[in-house]
């Protein structure tokens, strides 16, 4: 019998949307209107998710590499970002950020340092790292590839990422430029546009009920009354998704179909 790992068959560019181009379609919304801002997406689907609403919607959008190049949204530099103007972006709010989370609570606390008790640990994670500069200082939204209660927990094990609640608790210096836009997942779209900013469920993506996110969840959601679902990609995203963005079809591995 065969072991070699197969490649997940990627849509023609005139099927139905899948559940990853949803997630796509749903990271790129994050960027709407952002204009002339740095889009650093974090992760595969944020990625093309930015660099889909530079070819659409958002075409002053500014993509990086992670190091030190703009890149267009071909993914061909563009131009140079050295460190210390990346910084200037960061501090000056003209970064928008998409990172990703092994915990996040009710008011946005994100947890990316240890599961446990911060003096024993049960398992150590990537660190703090530039957690609390993003969420202080630019806008910062969270992609979470598998909606769960173990990501999505009461209260984090540790704030890396800062929080409604803490923010507020740290006083203005804290809360000037705080902003957390959206959380994309692959079962919804969530925000804190809640008047004490606890979070809310937007949308759910086609073929999943809001029943199924309150069972993945961890803490108590806000659900309106009228829950649509995500918006469905146009042709043309569908064919920029399938032909340009990803024709290996490597999105449908993160999120398969």
């Amino acid at each position: 019998m065969s072991t070699t790992p197969t490649t997940p068959t990627t849509p023609s560019a005139t099927a139905a949307a899948t559940r990853a181009d949803h997630c796509v379609i749903a990271c790129a919304e994050a960027w709407r209107g952002d204009g002339e801002t740095l889009a650093s997406a974090m992760g595969l689907i944020p990625g093309i998710g930015a660099r889909l609403a530079r070819r659409t919607f958002e075409p002053g959008l500014l993509l990086t590499d992670g190091e030190a190049t703009l890149i267009g949204a071909d993914g061909e530099p563009e131009g140079w970002l050295p460190y210390r103007q990346h910084l200037e972006f960061v501090t000056g709010g003209h970064r928008h950020v998409m990172m990703g989370a092994s915990q996040l609570d009710r008011f946005g606390n994100q947890n990316i340092s240890c599961i446990g008790d911060w003096a024993r640990p049960t398992r150590q994670l990537l660190g703090v790292r530039g957690a609390p500069v993003n969420t202080l200082n630019n806008p910062t939204s969270y992609w979470v590839p598998k909606h769960s209660r173990r990501v999505f927990v009461d209260k984090v094990d540790m704030i890396s990422g800062v929080g409604y609640d803490s923010a507020a608790a740290a006083g203005p210096s804290a809360t000037r430029f705080h902003r957390l836009p959206r959380v994309v997942t692959n079962l919804a779209v969530l925000d804190f546009a809640t008047p004490d900013h606890a979070m809310r469920l937007v949308s759910v993506h086609p073929g999943v009920t809001v029943d199924e996110v309150r069972e993945a969840t961890g803490f108590e959601l806000v659900v309106p009354d009228d829950v649509p679902c995500t918006r469905e990609p146009t042709a043309e995203e569908l064919r920029l998704i399938r032909e340009e963005l990803d024709p290996k079809g490597l999105r449908l591995r993160e999120v398969p179909a």
